[in-house]
């Protein structure tokens, strides 16, 4: 069996004007109570048992899913009390199954749960969080991961001036082994996973795993979220947002492209975005586009900088994107250079490969994670490199003027489109997909 813990038990304060006297849970969400949207998406994913953790309103929750016909076990739970949800979570681990699934009663979502599972065996982690990028990092809980996004630590709102975090929010949507959290059973009774439990557990040493997706999944606790929440379902915004749905990018070049070209970078103090480059990104995101980086960084073989100097670049980076509402989806990067002689090179990123470009490695291994329709996508970059990469892996291309500005002339490559810069690059796309005029309330 699968088990799912719904953490239904909050009143739903911010949200009294749309309950009508019910519990938060029971809101309606265009038409449908959100408890029920929760169960069939889980049955949709396999789930067979749930427990509802409920303490507001209980009874009304318990005439609710009386009246469903689902097929799975269902258990509610009364708490007593406000416990917070890792506390309350804690008091019931007694009852709860070796691994199980944490849904935050509050949240909208459309995910690949299997899939999520399966990673998260194979791993063999202590707990995976659903990890995102959204439009407003700044204020929001950040959480830091490795190359192989293992969680290494977490960053709550607010935020050092200046500081540099990579843009992935917690989506509060877990898989945890009940192994990890007995110990924790008579050490926290009250509290919350993602600011107390999770930050405890990774200090003792927990394995944390960062599932990064961009599947949806969207608190709807106030009538604005809500509103938006509803938008997103009329216009199939939802449904086109699965992972089993083919997504169309736009992979994107870094220096030159969307920073300024200063030679090889190898600090965060030589990047700065170019004029406008946030913006364009931005559009993409709101065109419902898989915005990818794809960079060859040589700088990690030659030894100018290792892979905690490469994060620092990209999370400033990152920083820089979401102070103008842009994310990127993911980041791929080649570390490796074929020519050696360099002082301070690293021996074992000095071969040959497949994913640097013009080899289109990188766009493969996008594209299966993300399950990219690489028919409709684009590659935007200012070198022959990057046209030629285009070419290799199937790919539209847009050459913008910015940067090398294809002067390079290291390959015979022809690009779909030539513009300025990116932002005139981003007018081409939209207006050859047809996505300027049907933008999306794409805002996470």
């Amino acid at each position: 069996m699968t088990q799912a813990v719904i953490l239904a038990g909050g009143k739903g304060t911010r949200l009294a004007s749309r309950l009508n006297g019910k519990p938060k849970p029971l809101v309606d969400v265009d038409g449908v109570p959100l408890l029920q949207r929760q169960l069939e998406a889980l049955v949709g994913q396999g789930v067979d048992d749930v427990v509802l953790l409920v303490n507001h309103a209980a009874d009304q929750i318990e005439a609710f899913v009386a009246g469903l016909d689902l097929p799975l076990r269902l258990t509610l739970i009364d708490d007593g009390f406000p416990r917070g949800t890792a506390g309350a979570t804690l008091a019931c681990l007694d009852r709860l199954q070796e691994r199980f699934v944490v849904v935050y009663g509050d949240t909208l979502f459309d995910l690949d749960v299997r899939h999520m599972l399966e990673r998260h065996e194979a791993c063999g982690a202590d707990a995976t969080l659903l990890l995102h990028p959204n439009d407003h990092p700044a204020d929001s809980d950040l959480v830091e991961v490795d190359g192989r996004d293992w969680i290494r630590s977490f960053h709550s709102y607010p935020h050092a001036d200046g500081a540099l975090l990579r843009n992935l929010v917690n989506a509060a949507f877990y898989v945890i082994e009940r192994s990890a959290l007995e110990p924790w059973v008579e050490r926290m009774e009250t509290g919350d996973f993602a600011k107390d439990l999770f930050p405890a557990m990774l200090g003792e040493g927990a394995r944390l795993k960062g599932h990064i997706s961009f599947e949806y999944i969207k608190d709807i606790g106030t009538p604005a979220r809500l509103d938006k929440a509803e938008r997103h379902l009329r216009s199939g915004l939802v449904a086109r947002a699965r992972r089993t749905c083919p997504q169309r990018a736009v992979f994107l070049d870094r220096d030159g492209t969307i920073n300024a070209s200063r030679g090889h970078i190898s600090s965060h103090r030589d990047l700065e975005l170019l004029p406008h480059a946030a913006d364009a990104v931005r559009r993409l995101n709101e065109a419902e586009y898989r915005v990818v980086l794809i960079t060859n960084q040589p700088v990690l073989a030659r030894g100018e900088v290792d892979e905690a100097g490469l994060a620092r670049i990209h999370a400033k980076l990152e920083s820089g994107l979401g102070a103008r509402g842009a994310y990127l989806d993911a980041i791929y990067y080649c570390p490796h250079h074929p020519d050696s002689g360099f002082p301070g090179e690293v021996p074992e990123l000095k071969r040959a490969c497949d994913c640097r470009k013009p080899a289109p490695g990188m766009v493969e291994a996008a594209a299966a994670a993300l399950n990219i329709d690489l028919s409709r996508s684009w590659m935007v970059g200012d070198s022959t490199c990057d046209i030629a990469m285009a070419s290799a892996a199937g790919l539209r291309s847009v050459l913008v003027s910015t940067g090398e500005g294809g002067r390079d002339g290291k390959y015979e490559a022809r690009a779909t489109h030539e513009a300025p810069s990116i932002v005139e690059a981003v007018d081409f796309i939209l207006a050859a997909s047809g996505s300027a005029e049907n933008r999306s309330d794409h805002t996470r």
